[in-house]
């Protein structure tokens, strides 16, 4: 096995940290908390467990969740690592999805940050409600509280440190980038998946993430037209329920055009989309 460098060695437990306190990585099922997984198992890193917030079967990218169950949660047990996955669950004890939350009759909002006619993104609530608040309750559930709050790690490598935040995202949680404390760049984190003998994962998501590049909807398109059909379901769908309330429409692209027609088959320029900045959705 690869001798560690330098930039690898353990991250340090802060002195001001409880020595109980709990210590979890928010894994999204992408390259970056894939080479988290990596470096906890090589113990260059002090996370014992990983938690995947599934929004749902029904909507994260069908290859995450193929990559989690075949590679992932074995690699875990493997190294001793607990990756547990997480669901929304309401009050009323019932689970619900990302997709079942944006067919509910009574929403009139939008919890995905769909596009307005000029292309700029509406609110996003999606990030908050299925992964930071799912997290904090379970994290509540074991034990901790804004007096010992919990460390929770975000991949985001050097190269996007644009995206990270050290403001807390809840009350019983202090963010952590430890991609950035060992000063690591995407191109290290393929390296250090590779390295363990676990495949490149592709890119977290749900699948009808506005944020999608133009070549990843093409991508999507070309390599899974059903899924392709289920996102301009979706955009169809908020459609007709914002004309019933009498608003203007909205798309999955920035382009001010329903999705089947902004996304052709041909390659060409991509410029993005844009990003998701919290780092909890696409790491």
């Amino acid at each position: 096995m690869t001798e560690l460098m330098p930039a690898y060695e353990r991250v340090p437990i802060s002195d001001h940290e409880p020595e109980r306190a709990l210590r979890v990585i928010s894994y999204g099922g992408g390259v970056q908390s894939t080479a988290l997984l990596a470096l906890a198992a090589k113990g260059a890193i002090d996370f014992p467990t990983f938690l995947f917030s599934n929004v749902g079967d029904d909507s994260e990218n069908p290859g995450t969740l193929r990559y989690i169950t075949e590679f992932a949660s074995p690699f875990a047990q493997q190294h001793g690592i607990a990756l547990e996955v997480l669901d929304k669950v309401r009050r009323d004890g019932r689970r619900e999805t990302l997709w079942q939350h944006l067919h509910r009759p009574e929403t009139r909002s939008i919890p995905i940050p769909v596009r307005m006619a000029n292309g700029a993104p509406g609110r996003r609530n999606c990030t908050a409600d299925f992964k930071i608040k799912v997290i904090s309750r379970w994290l509540r559930h074991h034990g901790a509280t804004a007096e010992t709050p919990a460390t929770v790690g975000i991949g985001i490598s050097l190269d996007e440190i644009h995206r990270a935040n050290r403001r807390r995202a809840e009350p019983n949680q202090r963010v952590s980038y430890p991609l950035l404390d060992l000063r690591l760049r995407r191109e290290d984190c393929i390296r250090l998946i590779q390295e363990a003998g676990l495949p490149v994962p592709p890119k977290s998501s749900c699948f009808f993430c506005p944020f999608h590049t133009v070549d990843e909807w093409r991508t999507q398109r070309a390599n899974d037209p059903e899924l392709f059909s289920r996102s301009e379901d979706l955009e169809r769908f908020l459609n007709l329920r914002r004309a019933a309330l009498g608003r203007d429409d909205v798309y999955l692209t920035r382009y001010g055009i329903p999705l089947g027609t902004a996304i052709q088959s041909s390659p060409g320029e991509d410029c993005g989309d844009g990003d998701c900045d919290s780092g909890w959705c696409m790491t």
